[in-house]
C-alpha cells in the first residue's frame, strides 16, 4: 500500500478534472500550502491513470465526470480491490452526483470532497487522505454517507446494498469506535471522546477492518450507516 510521505516532505498531489478553471483553482491554492505540492494535472480519466502510475502521488483528486474514462473507472484502476499497490484517491463530487459516490467507495476511494467545499476544506481533505485519516469534516462525511448508504431504490433498476456478514461480532468498544468514525471523527478525536490512547484507537480500527473486510475507514463508516450505528447520533 502507498506509504505516507516522509516527515517534512510535501504531500504530492495529482489533480484530474476536465475543467481547466477547476484544475487551476485547486492547483493555485494547494501549491500555496507549505506542506503540499501539485505534481501533475490531467484533463481526462485516461491521462489521470497514466500520470498517477508514473508519478505515484500521495493523493489523487479525481472528478467523477471526465471524458475518455470517468472518475469511477479511474478510481478502480488506481485503488480497486485488484490493485496490488493502491493509491489514495479522493473523489470530487457534488450533491447531485451522490448516486455515484457509493460506486467510488466500492472502487477504492478513501473519501469524498465537494467541489464547492472551499479551499480550506480542500487542503484538509488532502492532508487527511495522505495521513490515512478521516477525509473531511463531519458535516460532509455524514451527509454523503447517510445518503449513499440508504436503502437503494429497486424500481430504479439498482440492486439494494447487501453488506457481507461479519467474520465475528464487534466488541462494545469497537462499536463505539465505528460509530465515531461514521460521524467523521479523526483518530485523535475518537481517543479524546472515549478516554483512550491513540494507539488503542488504531488497534480497535485494525481489528474492525479485519472483521468487516473493509479496506479503509470510509468503508467502515459506510457499514455503520448501513447498520444504523450512527443514526441515533446523527
Amino acid at each position: 500500500m502507498t506509504l505516507p510521505a516522509p516527515p517534512g516532505a510535501p504531500i504530492r498531489v495529482l489533480i484530474a478534472d476536465d475543467q481547466e478553471m477547476v484544475r487551476t483553482g485547486f492547483r493555485f491554492f494547494l501549491d500555496a500550502q507549505p506542506d503540499i505540492t501539485v505534481v501533475a494535472e490531467a484533463a481526462d480519466g485516461e491521462e489521470a491513470v497514466a500520470l498517477a502510475r508514473r508519478e505515484r502521488p500521495d493523493v489523487c483528486l479525481l472528478d467523477i465526470r471526465m471524458p475518455k474514462l470517468d472518475g469511477l473507472a479511474a478510481t478502480r484502476l488506481l485503488a480497486g480491490p485488484e490493485v496490488a499497490d493502491p493509491m489514495r484517491v479522493v473523489v470530487v463530487t457534488t450533491f447531485d452526483l451522490d448516486a455515484y459516490v457509493y460506486g467510488a467507495l466500492r472502487g477504492g476511494a478513501c473519501g469524498f470532497l465537494l467541489k464547492d467545499s472551499g479551499p480550506t476544506l480542500l487542503a484538509e481533505a488532502v492532508r487527511a487522505a495522505a495521513a490515512g485519516d478521516s477525509l473531511v469534516s463531519p458535516s460532509v462525511t455524514v451527509r454523503l454517507l447517510k445518503h449513499v448508504t440508504a436503502p437503494q431504490t429497486e424500481s430504479a433498476g439498482a440492486a439494494p446494498v447487501r453488506p457481507a456478514p461479519l467474520s465475528e461480532p464487534l466488541t462494545d468498544r469497537e462499536r463505539d469506535v465505528v460509530r465515531l468514525v461514521a460521524l467523521g471523527r479523526t483518530n485523535a478525536e475518537i481517543a479524546a471522546e472515549l478516554y483512550v490512547s491513540l494507539s488503542t484507537v488504531k488497534t480497535h480500527l485494525s481489528s474492525v477492518q479485519v472483521k468487516l473486510a473493509a479496506r479503509n475507514r470510509v468503508e467502515i463508516a459506510a457499514w455503520a450507516w448501513q447498520h444504523g450505528l450512527a443514526q441515533s447520533s446523527a
